[in-house]
């Protein structure tokens, strides 16, 4: 799991009392209603663009991308903001680019309340939601993996994957060795990702820890390198294990 970072303390804004929220809608959530217009930057969209097609649009930076990439959010019945990961979700949904730095910017200038047109509760450990989020995404996705028979995991398992050409997708443990890692992959071509340590990738395997696993090629090594890049992305982390 990434490891907890110190929560932003967002307050109240000029116009929003824990008394104008519906009952029980403030209950672990911060309060945050529309900036004042001349608070607000002028790239956050005024106008959420229909969600059609596979690209989205960031309510901050208005840039596009695929949505696979992106975070979409939805107001809940109280009009608490609501990650969804899976873009599942009923309602209209807000698209953030899968960065800190945009997800910060939305929070701190009131993006959210802007895009929604009106105030959104915000929880105060947003960021932390998302990356335990993430993370149990991949999880998951490793889970299905192993019971399709397309992962294997141990360092000798992993090599003879890697030698064989049938590897497309390795996940390192966070908190791994880096000589360990470069003895193994050596000058190979395959994709390395550190978004779990050692104790929850091996969790996925019924086992203490897990240091090297290997995804077959495919859709489901595609969505776990998606998904990790996403939490990368939130998270500022790189993928470089610790010595």
């Amino acid at each position: 799991m990434p490891a907890t970072n110190p929560q932003h303390d967002h307050g109240l804004t000029h116009n929003q009392r824990p008394s104008d929220a519906p009952d029980g809608a403030t209950e672990g959530l911060v309060p945050v209603a529309g900036l004042p217009e001349s608070d607000l930057p002028e790239e956050i969209d005024e106008e959420l663009p229909p969600e059609k097609g596979p690209m989205r649009r960031c309510i901050v930076t208005r840039e596009s991308a695929p949505k696979e990439m992106m975070l979409r959010f939805v107001l809940g019945p109280n009009r608490e903001l609501v990650p969804d990961l899976a873009a599942r979700l009923p309602g209209r949904g807000m698209w953030l680019s899968a960065r800190r730095d945009v997800l910060e910017r939305a929070v701190s200038r009131g993006a959210f309340a802007k895009a929604a047109r009106g105030p959104v509760h915000l929880p105060p450990d947003l960021r932390e939601r998302i990356e335990d989020a993430l993370a149990g995404r991949i999880r998951d996705l490793l889970g299905f993996a192993r019971r399709a028979g397309q992962v294997v995991n141990g360092f000798q398992q992993v090599r003879e994957w890697l030698q064989a050409n049938r590897a497309g997708l390795l996940l390192e443990a966070s908190d791994g060795s880096v000589a360990e890692r470069e003895r193994l992959v050596g000058r190979r071509k395959v994709p390395v990702v550190t978004s779990l340590p050692a104790v929850e990738l091996g969790a996925v395997f019924g086992r203490d820890h897990a240091v090297h696993v290997a995804v077959a090629p495919g859709r489901l090594a595609d969505n776990i390198a998606l998904e990790a890049a996403r939490l990368r992305g939130v998270s500022g982390a790189s993928d470089t294990p610790t010595a």
